[in-house]
């Protein structure tokens, strides 16, 4: 249930609901999880405005943006943080609607170690995790066939 989060200068994005709901679900697509609330209500992500004053590099440009994404540990193989540092990218870019973007985009791809996974008050190891997805896909499972 990964967590995502984006930091830009106000006015970034003409619609940055859209685009958290964008990066949502092709993180979750990336990661191929299975398609069930537990994924869906718990795969999100953040869009912060920030002031511009309050972004710089050492030129004193603000035009940037920063994505961090956070992770339970191994969700993400090598071929999956690709796509998701290309997808994320291009998505950012097209919801600024300015291609150049691109390259002032910063994605940070961050593990929760296991057991560091919070949600409903526990913290959950990726086995806890595991058994809870398997346990709703049987729970909708058997709702389907009853």
């Amino acid at each position: 249930m990964p967590m995502i989060d984006v930091y830009a200068a106000s006015g970034t994005f003409s619609d940055p609901g859209k685009l958290a709901q964008g990066l949502a679900s092709t993180l979750m697509a990336i990661e191929q999880v299975p398609d069930i609330p537990m994924f869906r209500k718990n795969t999100a992500a953040f869009v912060h405005d920030l002031s511009a004053d309050h972004i710089s590099n050492v030129e004193g440009d603000s035009t940037y943006v920063r994505v961090q994404v956070l992770t339970n540990a191994g969700a993400l193989d090598r071929d999956k943080q690709l796509a998701v540092v290309r997808q994320f990218t291009e998505l950012i870019a097209a919801a600024a609607g300015d291609p150049s973007l691109a390259d002032r985009t910063w994605v940070l791809l961050t593990e929760a170690p296991d057991g560091g996974w919070g949600l409903a008050g526990h913290a959950h190891t990726n086995a806890e995790l595991v058994a809870a997805a398997r346990a709703e896909i049987a729970s909708l499972a058997g709702g389907a066939q009853g």
